[in-house]
């Protein structure tokens, strides 16, 4: 079938000369449905499609963001919060709870102080006592691997508050940034919290999956591709799912083998596809194959490593998903493009690359460096930026299929 936008070429030139069109038109469907406040999307490209291939809510990545666009994430937290009460002043920020990792420590730093930027006064703060587990005090003091300091107090929920266990201590808070993927539900009620929380959390890794996200996606790029006769192959990857899954007793292999086979026969020869734990963060829980075989034949550690995921989450379904080869490269490196997005809107964006790994394999995982590059200046007829334009229009079509899912979550719940 022939459209009017039929290679990737023409996908480049028709983002970068329509530029406020294409992004008038994502407008107006976000507009319909509330969008989550912080979103990450990793973005691949190959010869011949750019595909979002992984959206986060509860992104942990601010500290690879350059400095210019933080300053534009900061404005469009104003605008958020704006929307939440006109003027609104302090925000609790509700972190995860590994803080052992300083490199987390960094993101959490960074988020704060942009938040900050945007004239607002805010407190970390945790109602998981385990992160208080080898401290009496009502507070922990914590160092980043780049040597910022960190506070985060301990809290408690009464009359759907939060509260500081310390009287003296003040939260008052008028919304809540929650920067927990909660793979575990954090102990709270969260129907009983009068505080808006975003992003709803509601629609954490406990409850999400990694299929009806793309899913959603397929929906709204269909969507996309039919108003602006686009072909929709260019901006996603093919997939299929499989549910009921034990990597431990091997329950579900072979339905998994068979539909590998069944995916990689809409591929070119010598593709390989990922298979992904559907509930899945952190770059755990996936696999790179090539044949129904390799899954047949999966080894224990292997078998291991797709079975469990973060704070001890058992897999049972799976997304088989297109591999969409990088042609992207940073020092001989492979590469693929992540961006923010703040309220829907794209805020700014980094370079994930790992010369451990080839083109066509995970590049999330030991090895992995991160390249900041800036992408808010983009505008319409910005022709020395038109990669960065299709990676923000793949990346808010990615939110916008998001807050589909997320809407579908809580009328369901």
């Amino acid at each position: 079938m022939s459209h009017k936008v039929n290679t990737k070429a023409e996908l480049e030139q028709f983002v970068c000369h329509h530029w406020n069109e294409v992004n008038q038109w994502i407008d107006s469907a976000q507009s319909q449905v509330p969008q989550p406040l912080t979103s990450s999307v990793d973005v691949r490209e190959s010869k011949t499609k750019f595909a979002p291939v992984d959206h986060n809510m509860y992104s942990a990545g601010f500290n690879n963001i350059c400095s210019k666009d933080l300053l534009h994430m900061a404005d469009r937290f104003r605008e958020a919060f704006d929307k939440i009460k006109p003027n609104l002043k302090r925000v609790g920020l509700l972190p995860e709870s590994h803080t052992k990792n300083k490199y987390y420590l960094d993101n959490l730093y960074i988020l704060k102080d942009t938040i900050e930027t945007s004239d607002t006064e805010v407190t970390i703060f945790s109602p998981d006592e385990n992160l208080f587990a080898e401290t009496n005090e009502h507070f922990l003091d914590l160092e980043s691997f780049s040597g910022h300091k960190l506070r985060i107090y301990r809290a408690k929920v009464m009359d759907g508050e939060f509260f500081c266990t310390d009287p003296q201590t003040k939260f008052e808070f008028e919304a809540i940034v929650l920067n927990n993927d909660q793979s575990v539900p954090l102990p709270v009620d969260w129907k009983s919290i009068k505080t808006t929380v975003s992003p709803s959390p509601e629609v954490g890794w406990f409850r999400r999956q990694k299929i009806h996200h793309f899913e959603h996606y397929k929906k709204v790029a269909d969507q996309f591709a039919a108003h602006f006769d686009i072909n929709p192959d260019l901006i996603q990857a093919q997939f299929s799912h499989v549910d009921n899954v034990d990597f431990n007793t091997k329950e579900g292999l072979d339905e998994i083998a068979d539909e590998v086979d069944s995916v990689l026969k809409r591929l070119p020869e010598g593709s390989s596809v990922f298979v992904k734990a559907s509930q899945g963060t952190y770059g755990m829980g996936i696999s790179v194959v090539s044949s129904g075989e390799e899954i047949r034949s999966m080894n224990r550690k292997v078998r291991n490593k797709m079975d469990v995921g973060k704070n001890n989450l058992k897999f049972t379904s799976v997304l088989i998903q297109e591999g969409v080869e990088t042609i992207l490269k940073y020092d001989e490196a492979p590469a693929e493009v992540t961006i923010y997005l703040i309220n829907g809107r794209s805020s700014g964006g980094f370079m994930r690359t790992n010369p451990l790994k080839g083109t066509q394999a995970n590049l999330n995982s030991q090895g992995m460096v991160y390249r900041k590059f800036c992408i808010s200046e983009v505008k319409e007829n910005c022709d020395h930026q038109i990669k960065e334009a299709v990676y923000s229009v793949v990346a808010r079509l990615s939110v916008l299929a998001a807050a589909n899912e997320m809407k579908e979550i809580m009328e369901t719940k």
